[in-house]
């Protein structure tokens, strides 16, 4: 078998020239078939290289005629396969990445202690602390006995955790270690810059000491960062693997674990799937704070909302079609807001009352800057995976555009927080009901969950609180809907050319106040079929602000934040996961008013 040498090295000093350098180095070393890491960078050099002993010294010879690298001594070991799988010749802002300033170890480093010197305080028992200054997957494989273990993940977070230490410290001596010395350059200075008064760094690190010292007063191996992964006191390599994922040094009973999967997990960052839902349902509840406070509606601004020509309305002019889309709406008003030069193709050219609009033509609205009205934000989030996501509904807060509501809406929040992906309402619930209200994280698989509503297989069940007491336990309402609003975006019992409307009611209590507790199981899906029904039987639902208890219609649709709630809850939830046909229930916790 072919021997091949392992060299690592750095050296700290001032460079220039690097793009030319680093051209020269990397055409040199693919010419030599050397494979590894070279970093360069105005305070030096770092690096990690095996090949061929010869071309090995060729790459040395070129480095050591650079000014200020004459003296690079590299460690050397070998190995009977090439570590590496390419050459890479980088240039960065620090060859080993620390982030403070005024730290220059090509001026000043502390002072260095040899290995066997260290051997020997050690041998007699010289009160010395020893500081790791190494990555924790690193000290997991092995460190000096009793050394301090900074509890770290990357160099970068070094000077915090030095920070932390006890103030005793910095009157004591101490010596610090890395794999081969490059860290304890930089972190020396640094914590004498801190205040520690006796501070030195073993040279040639652990591999040194190794070298020299063997595997006295030192536990386990040592991390290298190639394929080696470790090597023992006799620079052998050890047998360990690494988690690509973690960087976890893993041994043989490691490798051997079931959670052990090569390139994605190991048992020390495997994650079972509740594990990992959990964290990405704090971090969407994190993210969905932070773009609720404040809330995007709060600053007066310009808002555009799309009106889109349907089939029916080909040819018609824009005033016509308007009136005919949104009844609810008076035509002088239409007329008005047209006159205004309120309407906009995509382009930015207005349109106005007469425009002759076309089937599928989308024109824009224009709303004149206005603050909105505060919503209420403790949005929850029940359930999360690749297909969909079950988020608990506070209120008021309307689920997406309409009247005076632009960007605090639900749908908008949700857009933010999860940017660049849109969520896709499955189904929807007023502003004032609270609960539980299904997302799909694609097209589709809202198409497909979408056709679950459709054919009924889907079982929805509401907490309802109402005026009066129902004289039956049992009852269902089949009052057909109007397809067209009316005031305010409000519906009403329409016997005549009502949509077919279905929904069974069940009394949980009665209470004293005259009041009734019920639950209520949609069997079809019309916009605010529960209210409309109740209040059609004579049973409005308490703190309704539109179907009122006197039969008559109220001048608002959407409750301001701090009204009293709605009695209007989305309690349960049933249906088949899109992507596995498995049956999903859910149910929230009662509200309040319902317990």
């Amino acid at each position: 078998m072919p021997v091949i040498t392992n060299i690592s090295t750095y050296c700290f000093a001032e460079l220039g020239g690097l793009k030319d350098l680093r051209e020269e180095l990397q055409t040199s070393c693919k010419a030599w078939n050397l494979k590894g890491t070279i970093l360069l960078s105005t305070e030096g050099i770092n690096l990690f290289v095996a090949g061929d002993e010869e071309m090995i010294d060729r790459l040395l010879a070129r480095l050591r005629a650079i000014p200020g690298l004459e003296k690079l001594t590299p460690k050397v070991s070998h190995s009977d396969h090439q570590p590496f799988n390419r050459m890479l010749v980088r240039i960065k802002k620090e060859i080993i990445s620390f982030g403070i300033e005024g730290v220059r170890p090509g001026s000043y480093t502390s002072p260095k202690l040899a290995p066997k010197e260290l051997k020997r305080w050690l041998d007699e028992g010289r009160p010395v602390t020893l500081l790791d200054t190494r990555n924790d997957y690193e000290v997991k494989l092995g460190t000096f006995k009793g050394a301090i273990d900074p509890n770290i993940r990357t160099f970068r977070e070094f000077p915090d955790a030095v920070r932390q230490l006890p103030e005793e410290l910095k009157n004591q001596p101490i010596v610090m270690f890395c794999t081969g010395g490059i860290r304890c350059e930089k972190a020396g200075p640094f914590m004498e810059m801190e205040g520690f008064k006796e501070i030195h760094q073993l040279d040639g690190g652990i591999l040194k000491y190794f070298e020299e010292c063997g595997g006295e007063h030192y536990d386990g191996d040592c991390f290298v960062f190639d394929q080696r992964v470790g090597v023992d006191p006799a620079l052998r390599e050890s047998g360990h693997a690494v988690c690509y994922a973690c960087l976890a040094p893993l041994d043989e009973s490691d490798q051997e674990d079931p959670r052990f999967v090569q390139g994605k997990s190991c048992p020390f960052c495997y994650k079972s799937e509740p594990q990992q839902m959990v964290e990405k349902i704090a971090a969407l509840e994190e993210a969905l704070k932070k773009v609720s406070s404040p809330l995007p509606g709060s600053i007066a601004q310009e808002n555009r909302r799309p009106v889109n020509i349907p089939a029916a309305l080909d040819r018609h002019t824009l005033l016509d079609a308007l009136v005919t889309l949104f009844p609810q709406i008076e035509r002088s008003e239409w007329e008005s807001r047209c006159d205004a030069g309120r309407f906009v193709n995509y382009g930015g050219k207005v349109r106005g009352k007469d425009h002759v609009v076309r089937a599928g033509e989308r024109i824009l609205q224009i709303f004149p800057p206005e603050a909105e009205p505060d919503v209420a934000t403790d949005i929850r989030i029940l359930h999360l995976d690749e297909a969909l996501m079950l988020i608990h509904k506070p209120a008021p807060l309307p689920m997406h555009a309409s009247g005076r509501f632009h960007r605090n809406t639900l749908q908008h929040l949700l857009n933010l927080a999860c940017a660049p992906h849109v969520p896709r309402p499955v189904h929807r619930l007023d502003s004032n009901t609270t609960g539980i209200v299904l997302f799909a994280r694609t097209r589709h698989f809202c198409r497909v969950l979408q056709r679950q509503f459709i054919d009924g297989t889907v079982v929805k069940r509401y907490l309802v609180g109402v005026a009066g007491h129902p004289p039956k336990d049992q009852f269902s309402c089949d009052a057909p809907i109007s397809a067209d609003p009316d005031q305010l975006g409000t519906h009403r019992v329409d016997e005549m050319d009502g949509l077919p409307s279905s929904t069974d009611f069940h009394v949980l209590e009665r209470r004293a106040d005259g009041t009734s507790l019920l639950e209520a199981t949609l069997k079809t899906g019309r916009t605010n079929q529960i209210r409309i029904h109740l209040w059609h039987l004579g049973f409005p639902v308490l703190g309704d602000p539109a179907y009122l208890a006197n039969g008559e219609l109220g001048d608002t649709q959407t409750l301001d934040a701090a009204s009293i709630a709605m009695q209007l809850h989305s309690w349960q939830l049933s249906f088949l996961h899109p992507r596995t046909g498995k049956k999903m229930e859910f149910e929230t916790e009662r509200p309040e008013w319902a317990r």
